[in-house]
């Protein structure tokens, strides 16, 4: 399964905020610095989904596609 997401990091606290047109808004904590906020982002979607997470395209960009599973 595949998952767009958009990515808005430093916030107060990891959650998805909202998702419309087949994308999904996420909040990360933590900083966009050394693959943090990419770390958090997987962590987050692996207990989500409780299977592996994958961040296929965007590692550099606010805008990414995962692949679950």
């Amino acid at each position: 399964m595949r998952i767009n997401i958009k990515v808005r990091t430093n916030a107060p606290e990891t959650k998805i905020t909202k998702e419309e047109n087949n994308l999904v808004y996420i909040d990360v904590h933590a900083k966009p610095e050394n693959n943090q906020a990419n770390i958090e982002i997987i962590k987050f979607f692996s207990r989500l989904y409780k299977q592996p997470v994958t961040i296929i395209a965007g590692l550099r960009s606010n805008k990414k596609v995962l692949e679950i599973g």
